[in-house]
């Protein structure tokens, strides 16, 4: 078995907002000893384009990109508040603004928005709690949920017509099961094997991997490989020894294009690398002192075909992390709590394009998508300038 990595943050280097630019976080630790050649990103303050209708989007759960560039988002309309937020939807309206927004959002690489839909329907069970958006390589639209009654999943097409649901809502929690999930947190895709991989998730502490177009169960597992249970393991302690199961929610399980599977295990601040069969390859311990929410939140990879660097939103430490996929050696990281263009609130879901541009979305109260332009490459010790447009570097 790999030995784990363990990376810890100085607290004396974090970096704040430097002129006009947002710095990053440097790694204190080996990974700060010499240069790196690493990504560097400018926000986009105005993207997207304002939302017709008066409509206004909650808290933003998943975020995923089509073959065409075009960005959807997924978000939870109850969570706007009738009299603070949307009150034109009050009974009787409050105000004339503002109504929720459906479901699903899809924006053109400029940020208009082109489509939207979403919602209950009598042709398919709506997630009681939607949760994760994810494109596969025919464009199709894949949704999780993780309300109490969620062990389902549902597939689309872009346009929102109904293709498939795999399991049936309101099922008890059990690992092992190879008819329905447990609160799905994301589903992502292998299309040379036709396979999906879905982190499950909230209730089920495993990795589930499903025939695409029948949606057949075809194997399962839980860390480290081994067989998932549904012991409850109790609050993480950064000081006891690494879990030999995953701890819930498992919140992301992405292929990369050379036959790994990086798993987000979220409350146990690590991301576990597997073999797509599931044989534990080795992980990354991530800021192992985070509580709460855990440092690993989703992923994502650079769209070079050595997918050189791996992205992996932090919601409970309000950053993204640039690291070396392969090597899992922490780079750089940027972002910082707040609500102003560059930080975050609770960063959940990341996404790339094909031009290498990141996508967040911010659920609880941050509530949006944010975009961040690739700008090129350059040397670094760690820290990254994430640059306003015409704005200058920071130390």
């Amino acid at each position: 078995m790999a030995s784990a990595r363990t990376l810890v943050y100085g607290a004396a280097l974090v970096a704040g907002v430097v002129g006009l630019a947002l710095g990053a976080r440097a790694i204190d630790g080996s990974s700060t000893t010499q240069d790196h050649e690493i990504p560097l990103f400018e926000v986009d303050p105005m993207w997207p384009k304002p939302l017709p209708n008066h409509w206004l989007i909650g808290s933003t759960i998943g975020v995923g990109v089509d073959s065409r560039d075009h960005v959807f988002i997924i978000h939870r309309p109850a969570s706007l508040n009738t009299r603070t937020e949307i009150g034109a939807d009050a009974d009787p309206p409050a105000s004339l603004c503002c109504s929720a927004a459906p479901p699903v959002l899809e924006f053109d690489p400029e940020g208009n928005l082109v489509n939207s839909w979403g919602g209950p329907s009598d042709e398919y069970d709506w997630p009681e709690s939607n949760h994760g958006i994810s494109i596969d390589h025919m464009d199709n639209v894949w949704i999780g949920g993780n309300g109490a009654g969620d062990s389902h999943i549902l597939k689309f097409s872009r346009d929102g017509e109904f293709i498939m649901q795999v399991g049936e809502p309101g099922q008890q929690p059990n690992s092992l099961s190879t008819e329905y999930f447990g609160r799905a947190a994301k589903i992502s895709f292998d299309p040379e094997a036709n396979e999906a991989f879905v982190a499950d998730g909230y209730s089920h502490s495993r990795v589930a991997v499903i025939d695409m177009d029948t949606g057949e169960m075809k194997r399962l597992w839980g860390a480290y490989g081994n067989e998932p249970t549904d012991e409850n393991l109790g609050p993480y302690d950064p000081s006891a020894p690494p879990a030999q199961q995953f701890r819930n929610p498992v919140h992301c399980a992405d292929p990369s294009n050379d036959g790994l599977l990086y798993v987000c295990d979220r409350p146990n601040d690590r991301i576990q690398v597997f073999q797509t069969d599931g044989t534990f390859v080795d992980e990354l311990i991530l800021l192992p002192e985070t509580l709460g929410g855990g440092s690993t939140w989703d992923v994502a990879f650079s769209p070079d075909e050595a997918q050189r660097f791996m992205y992996v939103a932090d919601g409970q430490n309000m950053r993204v992390h640039i690291i070396d996929r392969r090597s899992l050696e922490v780079l750089a990281s940027f972002g910082d709590g707040g609500r102003q263009p560059g930080q975050f609130f609770a960063a959940h879901s990341i996404a790339t394009d094909s031009r290498g541009n990141i996508y967040t979305t911010e659920t609880y109260e941050g509530k949006r998508v944010q975009k961040f332009v690739f700008t090129g490459t350059g040397e670094g010790s760690g820290h990254l300038g994430v640059l306003w447009p015409g704005g200058g570097g920071g130390d």
